[in-house]
């Protein structure tokens, strides 16, 4: 064992997406930096989420598009080429290596320890490396926990003789089970669900609740069940599983109402859990396996001398890859500030604050029908006792929708504040309505009054249209 010490203004533990980004605008605010990792720089979302699953998700959803365009259909009526989708999936994944994520870490000269990093008392940190060895770290200004989140596996008989798949297995699987149960409701079971149906598995979902996404508003989980049972999909509502056990290679699956299920695979999708485990949180008087409480700077609440940020899923508040980088675009910059004795824009919307994770969230789900959001849902707005106007649409009769095809399903709702006469939320439900999330969120972001709004003009024919048909149904 041998043990090097180490100083950096800011030591970052965790580098995925969100960590690479609180160390590089830290750097460029003239810090010196160090990300701590221990598994693949690049983390979750490179190689086991976004990535992978959006490579799975493409070819399924441009098919589906294509099936709709008359001259295209014939040809693409046959079934995918799997053995090409997951080659196109292990390409977007960098083959699970992480040599180009190190190339552009050192470009912009954030150091690199490979390891696990444990807090051991304020502003320090020590790894342990791979070899066996201890690096000890002192940070001058700050140190930002950015490990993430793990999947939550529910506490059900039997799970650990099954090994089930999580959304890592879904992910980068390489051959595709001719049988799969999905546990769970929400993305990424919806998402897998589309992935692994069209890859040629035969796809069961049991789902405790009564819809599907279920945190959306109710008419987008019920487009992407209609999407998902005509692709083929099996799915059971209101059901629980209550035993697993896997016998003579296959997952035997037992629910609560005394029916039994038998498949290949079982993939649990339900919700995720912070990686706070083991990082030396008792060492400050936190619990370990808990969320990081933070404020709008991302300093943990409850930690004396304020040098304590956790950014990212860690942190509970939004946990997406985009809004996690929006953070630490934020946590950086106010690092850099205070390391430096500038005054903090922390007012809702200042430079140093991370309002939109409490006003502006957006979210696609890349299934068939695509879902897109931001902002509040009509429950949401309900319950923070706000008057709301909730405007609807039938995208189906926006004129660029009839270039997706005739039989185009698609439904889109506005939520108006009407004492403030802003957008607070929009959804939209349809193929191809990935693309129209940008606009909305500038809208719920931008407090964009909706007299202003109304001479934003849309180009014809496109989905956007639906800015206008929204606007004109508000004004009546």
């Amino acid at each position: 064992m041998t043990e090097t010490t180490r100083t950096y203004d800011v030591i970052v533990i965790g580098g995925g997406p969100v960590g690479e980004n609180v160390a590089e605008r830290a750097r460029s605010a003239g810090l010196s930096a160090v990300i701590v990792e221990r598994e693949l720089l690049g983390g979750e979302c490179s190689f086991w989420a976004c990535d992978p699953s959006k490579a799975l998700l493409r070819p399924v959803v441009a098919r589906a598009d294509a099936s709709r365009i008359p001259g295209l259909d014939p040809a693409v009526a046959g079934p995918l080429d799997v053995e090409a989708v997951l080659a196109h999936r292990d390409r977007m994944s960098s083959y699970w290596k992480d040599e180009d994520q190190v190339d552009w870490l050192n470009s912009v000269s954030v150091d690199l320890v490979r390891g696990h990093g444990r807090l051991t008392g304020p502003k320090q940190v020590v790894v342990q490396t791979p070899e066996g060895d201890d690096i000890a770290l002192t940070a001058r200004h700050a140190v930002a926990v950015s490990t993430g989140s793990r999947a939550a596996l529910p506490p059900i008989p039997g799970l650990d003789t099954v090994r089930p798949w999580t959304s890592r297995e879904a992910t980068s699987a390489d051959k595709v089970p001719g049988r799969l149960a999905v546990v769970g409701g929400g993305v990424v079971a919806v998402e897998m669900a589309t992935a692994w149906q069209a890859l040629g598995s035969q796809v069961t979902m049991l789902v405790r609740e009564h819809g599907l996404l279920e945190r959306m508003e109710p008419f987008a989980g019920a487009l992407v069940t209609d999407g998902l049972r005509e692709a083929g999909v099996d799915i059971r509502f209101d059901t629980t599983v209550t035993a697993l056990a896997r016998e003579d290679g296959e997952v035997r699956i037992t629910l609560a109402d005394g029916g039994r299920l038998a498949a290949d695979e079982v993939l649990l999708a339900t919700g995720r859990a912070p990686q706070t485990r083991d990082v030396g949180l008792e060492t400050l008087g936190l619990t370990p396996g808990d969320w990081l409480t933070v404020d709008d700077t991302f300093r943990v609440t409850g930690v004396d001398g304020g040098w304590l940020y956790a950014v990212g899923d860690v942190n509970g508040r939004a946990l997406m890859t985009h809004q996690g980088k929006y953070q630490a675009r934020i946590a950086g910059a106010v690092i850099g500030a205070r390391a430096k004795g500038e005054p903090v824009d922390d007012a809702p919307w200042g430079t140093h604050a991370a309002t939109a994770d409490h006003a502006a969230v957006p979210q696609v789900v890349f299934t068939t029908p695509e879902v897109a959001s931001v902002g509040l849902t009509s429950r949401e707005a309900e319950r923070s006792g706000r008057r709301i106007e909730v405007v609807d649409y039938d995208l189906a009769q926006v004129a660029g929708a009839h270039q997706y095809g005739a039989d185009y399903r698609g439904r889109a709702r506005m939520l108006v504040d009407t004492e403030r006469n802003i957008v607070v939320g929009v959804t939209f439900a349809g193929p191809g309505v990935g693309e129209l999330v940008h606009s909305a969120t500038i809208a719920v972001a931008g407090e964009v009054p909706l007299d202003r709004l109304w001479h934003a003009v849309p180009a014809f024919p496109t989905l956007g249209e639906v800015w206008l048909r929204l606007l004109e149904t508000h004004r009546g």
